[in-house]
């Protein structure tokens, strides 16, 4: 499939979406975001893909923000339909993923750059990023799920302030806040991102969908995280992976997991 804002290329069993509107610094459009739902639920779909990268093109930003010029003249109504369908499209989407994906972020991510990062699974920056949520700065307030996800992954006190600073942070606090994993120079981002998906890609791709629901499960409300584990782990029984893992295991040899 072509794509007008996306560049997205398979190899080795990795799936790299690039988000290519590098004049706009990457920013977030309607299209962009439909397109980037197409992408991940192509990859999603494939059984090739094991894991998927998502970054944004050049060296500047990884994404700066939503295209503020799409609704600056929104209505309430509007307004609340615009984040209801962004977070159902991609950022939800991207979370509830059974297909890992490493945000790979190069150099800015505001607003809804740093919400599509922080619903990936996991997040790499170059050394160059920055990062925030800058929203109240603009009488708006972060609405593809930042209020949720930045507490859950920095706690209640560190998000407040971000989100009330409408401040940016770099790449090295970041990671000492926890909302990185792995700092990396611009050069190496991406093939350090490539080196932890081959990691990933040794392991049974449907223990990890199993894993990647039951970790999403214990931030839900109303769901019991535990219960959700025990029935997944259950469940694992009686799939060929699991057969093929525990006689690999048994037989000292390294396994081939069929991926079912």
């Amino acid at each position: 499939m072509s794509y007008n804002n996306i560049l997205s290329q398979h190899e080795n069993g990795i799936t790299t979406i690039t988000i290519n509107r590098p004049n706009k610094l990457n920013a977030l459009n309607k299209a962009t975001i439909g397109e980037l739902h197409e992408a991940f639920k192509a990859a999603d779909s494939d059984k090739r893909v094991k894991v998927i990268i998502i970054t944004g093109s050049g060296e500047k930003a990884f994404v700066a923000g939503a295209d503020i010029s799409e609704f600056a003249d929104f209505s309430i109504e509007n307004g609340g339909k615009l984040a209801a369908k962004g977070q159902e499209l991609l950022f939800d989407f991207v979370e509830n993923l059974s297909t890992p994906v490493i945000a790979a972020v190069n150099g800015f991510a505001l607003g809804g750059g740093l919400e599509l990062a922080m619903a990936c699974h996991f997040r790499v920056a170059s050394n160059n990023a920055k990062m925030g949520l800058p929203e109240v700065s603009l009488g708006v307030i972060p609405g593809y799920g930042g209020t949720q996800r930045l507490p859950q992954l920095v706690g209640k006190g560190r998000a407040m302030e971000l989100i009330m600073t409408a401040g940016m942070i770099d790449a090295n606090q970041a990671l000492s806040y926890g909302l990185v994993n792995h700092i990396t120079t611009t050069e190496e981002l991406l093939p350090f991102c490539n080196g932890i998906a081959s990691k990933i890609m040794r392991n049974s791709s449907v223990a990890i969908a199993a894993a990647i629901k039951a970790v999403n499960a214990g931030f839900k409300d109303g769901v019991d995280g535990y219960k959700a584990e025990i029935t997944a782990f259950g469940d694992s029984f009686g799939t060929e992976d699991f057969k093929e893992g525990t006689s690999a295991f048994l037989e000292k040899r390294k396994a081939d997991f069929p991926g079912k």
